[in-house]
């Protein structure tokens, strides 16, 4: 119960900071000594006041230890264990952990000694470490750090050589490609940008998404009630807890108890995902290829089985014994022990549903995301147990388990393959394999939904169904949703040749990836900085900045509910460069950029890490989409804009950048 409650008050801690500034309570200085045959390397960590970062050692399951890796180690020998020379360890019994924890406060100094072996050394590393308070923690951070053998100077008595790669901007020397903080055009305008007012548009979006994720869990719920695993179960659930006790209070409470513990199950199962993955990671799922290929081979697998091909089944013997341990105990052990075993019986066909559910909601960008969407699973899912407890004469009127709880199964299989497919885009997009554009994806769900719709009207039999034949007789709610099925499917047909289909926009990969059109030609579109600013130098025109994301679902809205507006994109079209620039684009650079940043040292190794450079750097701001107008010299021409898919705001936001810089070059 104690680790629960950590993993609880480290999670809140989170999203709490999601929708506050970027706080940076520890600031690290690495200097370094040469002497003879020996360096020295001293870590020195300024904490703020009410912040501390743990110990080097920790018992295990606690939380993060602050740890030294080094990656790189040419020429060098380590010589000794890294040693604490200044400050001291403060230890308590920490009650959120349940163990006793050991940190730092105030200030920090540690040290390393190495044996030089070669007169050409070079040492690479970073120091990984978690600053928390009495309030919140952060999550885990890395202050990366790289210098070698003429970084070092030779003993003079003092150590206050800084890091090679802890000068200010970018080492220009591993490059290639020069510094990009020494260019104007990277000159932080964040004042500039502050002078125009707040920002248009909504940056605090997450609210909406937690109601999206929390709504989504609840109609995944819904769905789970009427499959054939949970069906059947209410009415003999309920039945037994009302012949349990002759007393009707007691039967009550015995039913609300089964539902509650229904959602603590479940809503613990968020936490874990959270807790497992770590928090740190679960944002880079977003556009992590490797997990969002796993998801789609494992969404492809759920709705398989849903189909009929098999059943996803846990072993027999854990609900054997789930089983025996409930009637062997009593009150409400026994009650949570039933609830668990209901969660296990049904998990062929809640399995996918939650699978796909925490899935979704692991890669939307919050941590506690995950135990929301359970929140909204479990409370649907037991809803009816509180219900038909409370008025049990409405069991009489429930609907008759039958064939067609399995066609709700094999509606959720083709349900599950085409949200599949919106994984696969992702790691398409991110790393630019080119494999799934925009109409092979449309292409793609015109025909799920097409066969979708072609199921319900019985013209296609599964082996599961009951009929051997198809049905001579529909029924009223299938021909409902055959009709909204292929209608959806006609729906998209024009998007293989260019159409906005903005009903699918935040699923569907960006117009950019569409290579045929018909009608208007697409808008020139500059996918680097530089690039960009140059051309429109050149064209003598104002540049809008667009910085988006090939997994950011608002982008793709923005993009399919505004810029497909007439007047919107006739403004973009003839009066500004557009420069589109992916955050999460993960193609690499050329040589790794090392740049220096709220004390810190970061390594931009990809295209994305660039891109997200600037944008914290010049304007400093991390969420997407963010849209900013610009002149030639890289200075604002009005506030910014973020998320927000009203097409008037947006029309005035253009046009008092194109009236600004008109009054600026007159």
């Amino acid at each position: 119960m104690k680790r629960i409650l950590a993993c609880i008050f480290l999670l809140s801690a989170f999203v709490s900071l999601s929708v506050a500034e970027i706080l940076d309570p520890v600031s690290w200085r690495v200097t370094t000594l040469a002497d003879g045959s020996r360096l020295t390397v001293r870590y020195e960590a300024t904490i703020e006041r009410q912040f501390h970062i743990y110990a080097l050692e920790l018992p295990e399951g606690g939380p993060q230890q602050t740890a030294f890796v080094y990656e790189t180690a040419d020429g060098l020998e380590p010589l000794g264990e890294l040693r604490q020379i200044q400050g001291s360890a403060v230890t308590h019994y920490d009650d959120a952990f349940g163990m006793e924890l050991s940190y730092y406060e105030h200030r920090a100094v540690f040290m390393q000694e190495f044996n030089i072996l070669t007169a050409d050394w070079k040492l690479e590393g970073y120091v990984f470490y978690m600053a928390c308070n009495n309030e919140m923690c952060l999550p885990p951070t890395r202050y990366e750090f790289s210098f070698g053998s003429g970084d070092a100077p030779a003993a003079t008595g003092e150590q206050t050589a800084q890091a090679g790669s802890a000068k200010q901007g970018v080492t220009s020397a591993q490059t290639g490609n020069g510094n990009p903080s020494d260019n104007e055009l990277w000159t932080p305008v964040v004042a500039e940008l502050n002078a125009y007012g707040a920002g248009e548009g909504d940056l605090s979006g997450e609210s909406h998404s937690w109601w999206y994720i929390f709504l989504a869990g609840f109609a995944g719920g819904l769905i789970a009630l009427v499959t054939p695993c949970v069906w059947p179960m209410i009415p003999m659930t309920v039945s037994f807890f009302l012949k349990r006790t002759k007393d009707r209070r007691q039967s009550l409470r015995d039913a609300f108890t089964y539902g509650l513990s229904i959602i603590f199950i479940y809503v613990f199962l968020g936490l874990a995902v959270t807790a497992v993955f770590g928090a740190s990671a679960l944002n880079s799922l977003a556009t992590n290829a490797v997990f969002n290929v796993i998801f789609f081979l494992l969404l492809v697998v759920f709705a398989v089985s849903f189909m009929g091909a098999f059943e996803l089944t846990l072993p027999a013997s854990w609900t054997s014994k789930l089983d025996a341990r409930a009637d062997a105990t009593t009150g409400l052990v026994s009650i949570f022990l039933m609830a668990f075993t209901l969660c296990l019986v049904s998990f062929s066909c809640t399995g996918p549903i939650v699978g796909t559910l925490l899935v979704e909601a692991a890669t939307s960008g919050s941590m506690l995301y995950p135990a929301i969407g359970m929140l909204g699973f479990a409370l649907a899912l037991s809803l009816p147990f509180s219900v038909f407890a409370l008025f049990p004469e409405m069991l009489k009127s429930m609907p008759k388990s039958g064939g067609w709880m399995n066609q709700v199964k094999v509606v959720l299989g083709f349900c599950e393959l085409a949200l599949s497919l919106k994984f696969l885009s992702v790691a398409d997009l991110a790393y630019g394999w080119g494999i799934l554009d925009r109409e092979t994806f449309l292409a793609l769900w015109i025909v799920i939904f097409l066969l979708m719709g072609l199921y319900l009207l019985g013209l296609i039999r599964l082996p599961h169904d009951d009929d051997p034949q198809p049905s001579d007789r529909v029924s009223v709610v299938r021909l409902l949703l055959a009709l909204v099925s292929i209608s959806f499917s006609v729906y998209m047909l024009p998007g293989l040749w260019g159409a906005p289909c903005k009903a699918v926009s935040a699923f569907a990969p960006p117009m950019s990836t569409q290579d045929f059109r018909l009608g208007e030609e697409p808008v020139q579109v500059y996918h680097d900085y530089e690039e960009g600013m140059a051309a429109a130098r050149k064209a003598g025109k104002p540049v809008l900045v667009d910085f988006s994301g090939y997994g950011c679902v608002n982008c793709r809205k923005m993009e399919a509910a505004v810029w497909t507006d007439t007047q919107v994109r006739q403004i973009i079209e003839q009066d500004y460069v557009l420069i589109e620039l992916m955050v999460d684009d993960k193609t690499s650079l050329p040589e790794v950029l090392t740049v220096q940043e709220n004390g810190k040292t970061v390594r931009l190794r990809t295209v994305g890490d660039k891109w997200s450079y600037l944008q914290r750097y010049k304007f400093g701001a991390n969420a997407q989409p963010f849209y900013v107008l610009l002149d030639h010299d890289g200075l604002p021409l009005n506030v910014s804009y973020s998320y927000n898919e009203d097409i008037p705001a947006y029309v005035g936001f253009l046009e008092t950048g194109k009236k600004n810089f008109k009054m600026g070059n007159e």
